[in-house]
């Protein structure tokens, strides 16, 4: 029977009960399978990635809670979930400030200004190739890899448009860039922020990541530049203007993260709590634009009409108010929600005990190098979330360079597929027909050279930290 105690013997009182041979946590796993098929097939099904990982956390924690309560043990159940509850919660909230902040960047038009430089210059193909890798590399570890990845792919789309070859490979490019450059920063990709928070790597200790990242672009990026074509794409006259308060809401969002970082250095407090109290900070100049904006208005149209200039004059007259809320339900609602779907479903199948037994497969049946690098090639295929939050959950006994050679693989495995990371997925859509699947996994094995050249850059210049389990 399914709600028929099979492993009492094995319990404790207060402890959960080992499921993992019963019909249950059969059941369970095979709904996490299904679920995730869905996820894998949404470019497919144009069905978000979250619709079935909710159902699939809900349908995991309701069995599990049905079976402990017909055994007389709902408080176990309980508190484990509210466990994984606050684990989500403190990183929803920190992404949900971050993607504030992206998103009020983006309304003040500062990428669109990156941007449109960019296309004034007219930049060679090669040129190009470099400069919006290097770019993603390095904006990344602050923007987030799928931001980064999209602004960029948008220089490219519009710089060589209808060129199916160079957008293909300057996409790959970027993606491969872009993931490289979140890998050594805590802002960089949900996995790193996930590690940080967990108090398994600090803060600066995410740098010693950054020259294994740096070989894990430029190799498959040197490659590829052979077969970028010499050629000059016209430059176009593109006029961004950003808008009032742009540099200073950046300031504001340096500010916000010098604060998260403090908080859990000197305070040992949840990074979170600085992540908030910067939206705070946003909020307050937010007021500020809002009570300042007649006056500024008043001078600019002034201004315009003493030059004539109707076409000023137009634009004076569309400005709206600076709205931090509105900032805020423009996030990734998508991607929150498919994190907790995703904490949730990997808590339940732990609660049952199977991270117990693929922690004793990984760490126990091989080596700690061996099992990291093999986690980092399956994130290219899973997803790299739920692998780093199984890793996490199982808290195997690792040395910080092993800690750090997770996040290393998790972070750029990804790039070994398009569909291994929110960046490629991301680009399949923005560039539809250029950059695809089968695209990008023709380059597959030079992007496998740069990482496992990542890999071993790391395991010689960080060798000191390797000093249990290697």
């Amino acid at each position: 029977m399914l709600f028929t105690p099979t492993s009492m013997a094995a319990s404790t009182v207060g402890s959960p009960l080992d499921l993992t041979a019963s019909t249950l946590g059969y059941i369970c796993i095979a709904i996490f399978v299904l679920a995730y098929a869905f996820v894998m097939l949404e470019e497919k099904l144009h069905m978000r990635k979250s619709k079935p990982v909710l159902v699939a956390a809900g349908l995991i924690w309701i069995l599990i809670g049905s079976y402990y309560v017909n055994n007389n043990l709902p408080g176990i159940t309980e508190a484990a979930f509210r466990h994984n509850l606050l684990e989500f919660a403190e990183l929803m909230l920190f992404l949900l400030v971050a993607m504030t902040y992206i998103n009020a960047l983006e309304e003040r038009r500062v990428f669109d200004a990156l941007r449109a430089w960019m296309i004034r210059k007219g930049f060679s193909y090669p040129v190009l190739f470099w400069l919006t890798g290097w770019l993603s590399f390095f904006i990344s570890p602050i923007a987030d890899n799928l931001t980064t990845a999209l602004l960029m792919c948008a220089v490219v789309m519009k710089v060589a448009e209808g060129d199916k070859k160079f957008i293909n490979l300057c996409c790959i490019n970027i993606v491969v860039a872009a993931n490289a450059g979140g890998a050594f920063s805590p802002f960089g990709d949900i996995t790193t922020l996930m590690v940080w928070q967990a108090g398994k790597v600090e803060f600066l200790e995410f740098f010693a990541l950054f020259l294994p990242s740096v070989v894990n672009y430029l190799v498959p990026a040197a490659i590829m530049s052979f077969f970028v074509e010499r050629k000059q794409p016209a430059a176009a006259q593109v006029d961004v203007e950003l808008k009032r308060g742009a540099i200073r809401i950046l300031c504001l969002f340096l500010l916000t993260v010098t604060t998260a970082v403090l908080c859990h250095s000197l305070l040992h407090l949840p990074p979170v709590l600085g992540m908030m109290m910067g939206l705070g900070y946003l909020q307050f100049f937010g007021y500020f634009l809002r009570m300042t904006l007649p006056g500024s208005l008043a001078r600019k149209k002034a201004l315009a009409e003493s030059k004539g200039d109707e076409r000023r004059l137009k634009s004076l007259g569309s400005v709206v108010p600076f709205d931090v809320f509105a900032k805020v339900s423009r996030a990734e609602w998508d991607t929150l929600l498919f994190f907790y779907g995703i904490v949730v479903c990997v808590g339940g199948l732990g609660f049952l005990g199977y991270l117990t037994l693929m922690s004793e497969a990984l760490y126990g049946g091989m080596s700690a190098t061996t099992a990291n690098v093999l986690l980092g090639m399956i994130s290219a295929v899973i997803d790299n979330i739920p692998v780093m939050f199984a890793v996490l959950a199982m808290s195997p006994e690792l040395s910080h360079g092993q800690w750090l050679l997770i996040t290393l693989t998790a972070g750029v495995g990804g790039s070994l597929l398009s569909i291994g990371s929110a960046a490629g997925v991301a680009l399949m859509g923005q560039a539809r027909g250029y950059y695809t699947f089968f695209g990008h996994l023709k380059w597959a094995p030079v992007i496998a050279l740069g990482y496992a050249a990542s890999i071993l850059v790391h395991l010689w210049v960080n060798s000191e930290l390797f000093t249990i389990y290697t």
